[in-house]
């Protein structure tokens, strides 16, 4: 018989490996491909030969089983189907002999490897050691790895093995986890086929996995490596604790980055009739498996084989004695996008200063992108410096307030001086500034902030030069943050009306069996509320156009969707009069309620140019997954009104003297706060506007990639480019510097950023900020119970816009912040879980409107929760309890039980100052 490896000699059924390419998918499947290229390259390949997909369509037409086998495979659309389709195909080709044609080919390679490769001293003559891979046609490729989907079976010695062994890697094609795999891959079961790699056994004393690019954060800098003692079985198979150790890669090379060294309790090895799996010696089980000096030889032939193929690969290795090999490599599939590294140390930029997260931090959750830094950096510190001087005058300080980053993390910053002068003055201040809030919100803030934006819609944006259209985002911006010191002044009103008649009806005025506070300024009209009117009602007039509910309803409706189905232009078979209306609707909504933000860094869309979230709310309406909102909002104002005149009707005259007034005052003021809210994004679409016809300019003259990159610039950068523009010069794509700044800021985005700092004065402050520690390792998170009750369900995660996709009825939202752009996710929750939030935040406020429990202020709910967990919220006790946690301990510790009580002297200063700002009108 010719030599197998002699490229020259043409096999019907057989391949020498070192004859394939990237090519050969089709005939020798994708595992093959790939190990037949890197041993032409050079790359430490062990030699073999394959028995291609030829063979293998051989083996299945002279059996006559090809017809019933995809018969048995087509109809499994079940786990069970699957199961049994497999056990009988398995019987099939149990029942069938290879054809002693193919026999003799696999045969004679079989006998020439032998020959060609050192005899392995304990075998018989003729034989030889090998592993038989599995290599179908549809695996090991960029779309799909298809890993261990198929079988493969080491220390095969003998023919009749041999034979036995390619006979069952034929028959894997058909398991059970096969079959459902591509089934949910869309692959169909005529268009797949097997080949299989035959090759010499490395004998392996260690082995293992490396990924050329890190899967755990996506860094492409970074390799991971995975080692264990024996052969690969353990590691791919999970049955033990690999070694982990990650390389990362620069100008200068490789350099061991971390190494952790697994408890490796189990080995696969060799025996005379096959493998089995035993105990690791007690010496070897804590030891280093890979030195570093051989970590970097093993990175640096993963190295070559990701430059070879030009992607990230995953790659499977054997060392035997000083001696590597690898024995397969396949793309990499959905590798995340790169993370930097994870902030750990929080430098200041001023040691005599403290800085903190509250107020407009809360609504900025995450590291901010470079240009809104920028901007909102200068605005903050202009906003604060017209309100401190307006009410201090000489005694404020305005180079002693800022509004810095730290780690991209946005933080107030106040001197020590004047940290103190607002100390001392906090009464006195705080009600000379409620004097008049609800009276300069309407009359001054928001018509000001409505004008402001008014002013630039009347652009012709395309007209104005480049100059201008970032001027305006600095403008409108600064204009924001001015309104938001008109917020600032309407929640303390808001918050304090509620935290005085609370104090005093507990104190003086509730009796057994009384309803709780919370029902006497429950039922309001806020401007959240009036949108989901706004959208139940478009629901309701949708229902009576069947064609346009079934184009609304179609699944998967993405971001350009969903800008078609509110903007563009009727879709087949609604017709043009109804679609002309349905236009004219979800427009006049959008218009008044879709500037509201999810999170106040203008780099996330809102609603207006974004209206996923929206329509994906109308989807639950239209499929009845909703109840009446205004049902709801009635039955609240009504208990509040009955509960109202009873109290009144009941009190003495001293006490109904004083609670009249007040209680009045808290139910008018109560909507404020969240109509207040809603406006802070009204120059948002504006905004986003301006930057989307700035960046496409910045993309035109190749400094940008895409139109959305301009976030990633600095303001100085886009002024130095527009002065390049008059210039007429060429412009240096920025794409490596903004990919550079995108993977630091998933990296910061990871990190816990600590509400005050210096850490060191946490505890001085700790019980008045909107977080809880965020050291909690327990399966018991800990946070303030906002809204009582108790509900157990799955947890959906929602991070931004783009995970309300995600949340179904009965779900526990759990959210970094909530803002009133979230209100359509309460109607959907069973519960409200928060990083961030106090007893009279919005999450607060909401979940009381739609009676669910809601534990607030965790800290780490988003970083320790992942979708689907089961959670028992407990939002009377204020502890949501994660999978695993059993305790009957509903109490919260002494450290939360403080901050409750930090939090309600908050509250009780701001209903003070509520007082002051009555008693001084009173007085006029």
């Amino acid at each position: 018989m010719p030599d197998v490896h002699d490229s020259a000699t043409v096999h019907t059924w057989v391949r020498s490996l070192r004859d394939l390419r990237r090519g050969d998918v089709d005939l020798a499947g994708g595992k093959a491909a790939n190990l037949g290229e890197l041993l032409t390259a050079g790359l430490p390949v062990p030699n073999g030969f394959v028995v291609t997909t030829d063979g293998y369509r051989h083996f299945v037409d002279s059996a006559g089983i090809r017809e019933e086998l995809l018969a048995e495979a087509a109809g499994s659309d079940s786990v069970a189907d699957a199961e049994r389709a497999s056990a009988r195909i398995a019987a099939l080709f149990a029942a069938h002999e290879i054809p002693a044609e193919l026999t003799a080919e696999i045969l004679a390679a079989y006998e020439d490897l032998a020959t060609a490769d050192p005899q392995d001293a304990t075998l018989p003559p003729g034989h030889l050691a090998v592993a038989v891979r599995s290599s179908a046609t549809a695996e090991d490729l960029e779309g799909a790895s298809f890993a261990g989907q198929q079988d493969t079976f080491l220390n095969i010695s003998g023919a009749g093995a041999l034979l036995d062994a390619i006979r069952s890697c034929w028959q894997s094609l058909w398991t059970a986890r096969a079959i459902g795999y591509r089934a949910r891959q869309g692959i169909a079961p005529a268009t797949v086929s097997l080949a299989v790699v035959v090759q010499t056994l490395v004998d392996a004393d260690a082995s293992g996995v490396m990924f050329t690019a890190n899967p755990a954060n996506g860094r492409r800098d970074e390799l991971l490596i995975s080692a264990a003692w024996g052969l690969g079985e353990p590691v791919g198979g999970g049955t033990v604790t690999p070694d982990e150790i990650v390389l990362r890669r620069s100008g200068e090379g490789l350099t061991v980055s971390r190494t952790k060294v697994g408890e490796k309790e189990v080995r696969t090895v060799r025996t005379a009739a096959g493998t089995v799996e035993n105990e690791v010696p007690a010496a070897l089980r804590s030891r280093a498996v890979l030195t570093d000096p051989e970590a970097l030889r093993l990175g640096e032939l993963g190295t070559r084989i990701a430059d070879h193929y030009g992607r990230p690969m995953d790659v499977e290795w054997a060392r035997r004695g000083d001696r590597f090999a690898i024995v397969q490599a396949r793309p990499v599939t959905a590798l995340p996008d790169p993370v930097g590294e994870v902030p750990t140390e929080w430098p200041l930029p001023e040691d005599t200063s403290f800085y903190f997260r509250a107020s407009i931090v809360e609504q900025l959750p995450d590291p901010l992108t470079p240009l809104f830094g920028d901007v909102v950096e200068s605005g903050v510190k202009t906003s604060l410096d017209l309100l401190m001087t307006s009410v201090m005058d000489r005694a404020y300080l305005p180079n002693e307030v800022g509004f810095p980053q730290i780690n991209g993390y946005a933080y107030y910053r106040y001197g020590r001086r004047a940290l103190l002068r607002l100390s001392v003055a906090a009464v006195p201040l705080l009600g000379q500034l409620l004097r008049g809030a609800e009276r300069n919100w309407r009359e001054k803030y928001l018509p000001d902030y409505r004008q402001a934006v008014q002013d630039v819609q009347a652009w012709e944006i395309a007209q104005q030069d480049t100059a201008a259209l970032l001027d305006g985002v600095v403008e409108l911006t600064k204009q924001a943050c001015v309104y938001y010191t008109g917020v600032q002044q309407i929640i303390p009103l808001a918050a304090g009306g509620e935290s005085l008649f609370t104090a005093l009806y507990q104190r003086t005025m509730r009796r057994p069996g009384d309803p709780p506070a919370s029902t006497f300024v429950l039922g309001g009209l806020s401007k959240p509320i009036r949108a989901e009117l706004s959208l139940f009602e478009l629901a309701a007039w949708c229902r009576e156009h069947p064609e346009l509910t079934g184009v609304l309803e179609r699944p998967g409706q993405g971001r350009e969707a969903a800008l078609r189905l509110a903007y563009g232009e009727a879709p087949e078979g609604v017709s043009p009069q109804t679609w002309t209306q349905w236009r004219h609707r979800i427009g006049a909504h959008l218009d008044e309620y879709g500037h509201a933000v999810y999170n106040l860094d203008f780099a996330n869309p809102v609603a207006a140019d974004d209206p996923s979230p929206v329509l994906q709310a109308l989807r639950h309406y239209l499929g009845g997954d909703l109840p009446d909102p205004a049902a709801r909002q009635q039955r609240l104002a009504g208990e509040r009104d009955r509960a109202t005149g009873e109290l009144l009707a009941r009190l003495d005259p001293v006490r109904g003297a004083i609670a009249r007034p007040l209680l009045a005052f808290t139910q008018r003021v109560a909507p404020l706060r969240e109509d207040a809210l809603a406006e802070v994004g009204l120059a948002w679409p504006l905004i986003r506007r301006l930057l989307s016809e700035l960046g496409a300019r910045l993309t035109d003259v190749g400094l940008l990639a895409d139109p959305d990159d301009v976030y990633w610039l600095h303001e100085d950068e886009i002024r130095s480019a527009v002065d390049a523009f008059g210039r007429k010069e060429t412009f240096t794509p920025m794409t490596a510097q903004i990919e550079q700044r995108r993977e630091q800021w998933r990296g910061r985005r990871l990190a816990e950023p600590p509400d005050i700092l210096p850490q060191r004065q946490s505890s001085i402050w700790r019980r008045w900020m909107p977080t809880a520690t965020a050291d909690e390792t327990g399966r018991a998170l800990r946070g303030l119970g906002a809204s009582g009750g108790q509900a157990e369900a799955a947890a959906c995660l929602v991070l931004d816009a783009a995970d309300f996709a995600k949340m179904q009825p009965g779900m526990v939202l759990v959210a970094r912040i909530t803002t009133p752009a979230y209100t359509p996710l309460f109607a959907l929750a069973s519960a409200v879980v928060t990083d961030i939030g106090g007893p009279l935040s919005h999450s607060s406020i909401v979940a009381r409107e739609y009676g669910i429990p809601a534990v607030l202020g965790t800290g780490v709910a988003t970083r320790r929760i992942v979708d689907g967990d089961r959670l028992f919220v407990d939002g009377s006790a204020g502890v949501v309890r994660l999978p695993g946690d059993h305790q009957d301990d509903s109490a919260p510790p002494a450290a939360e039980a403080r901050r409750g009580r930090g939090l309600a002297a908050a509250a009780g200063v701001t209903a003070l100052g509520v007082a002051v700002a009555v008693l001084r009108r009173g007085r006029r």
